[in-house]
């Protein structure tokens, strides 16, 4: 997936990245309120997640380079 890259803070218990919690869109912090799907691929993590504001992004962490990118979904 190709996106903007991001800055996400995420819920991690056994490992690194298991749920995100909020990100950082255009010099805004939005808050998760819902993981609707998660997938993985090989080397990265994939979310989609609804912010509270109501708008959907498909986040992904890739493992790889340790950065996450982000696509708002219209």
């Amino acid at each position: 997936m190709r996106g903007e890259a991001v800055t996400v803070e995420c819920y991690s218990g056994q490992t690194y990245a298991e749920r995100p919690v909020r990100l950082l869109w255009e010099g805004t912090y939005l808050d998760v309120d819902d993981v609707a799907a998660e997938w993985r691929e090989p080397g990265s993590r994939h979310f989609r997640v609804r912010a509270r504001d109501d708008r959907t992004f498909d986040l992904c962490y890739d493992e790889r380079y340790d950065g996450w990118t982000a696509v708002e979904l219209r």
